[in-house]
């Protein structure tokens, strides 16, 4: 077998984990509804936001952490949202753990120095 078949034979058991089939399953239930869709963008719109600040700032503002904690409480209180979201995060986790067994694997710092663990 050469490198492109392993990579397709990885890609097949990957479709079939339970992260993936989860996070499909939910990303369908967002993508059906519009009020969801809506919630999931502001969120992400958010975190950019807080994140920007954070880095040019160095902290947040008070603004920013009142949308947080008012958008936390609209997302925790809905079920396909919230399940969304952690099984979004399930997956990240399993992406990045298949990420660092093939940077591992190549044997070399692809970071050059600045490794953001």
């Amino acid at each position: 077998m050469n490198i492109y078949d392993k990579s397709h034979e990885l890609a097949k058991v990957l479709k079939d984990t339970r992260e993936v089939v989860d996070y499909r399953e939910a990303h369908k239930k967002i993508a059906e509804n519009e009020s969801n869709k809506k919630i999931v963008d502001d969120f992400r719109k958010l975190q950019l936001e807080a994140y920007n600040e954070q880095m040019t700032k160095g902290e947040l503002s008070k603004e920013i952490k009142d949308k947080m904690q008012s958008l936390g409480a609209i997302l925790s209180s809905n079920a396909d949202v919230a399940n969304y979201l952690q099984s979004e995060a399930k997956f990240a986790v399993l992406w990045e753990d298949i990420i660092k067994i093939l940077h591992e694997a190549v044997g070399l710092d692809l970071t050059f120095g600045n490794d953001n663990k």
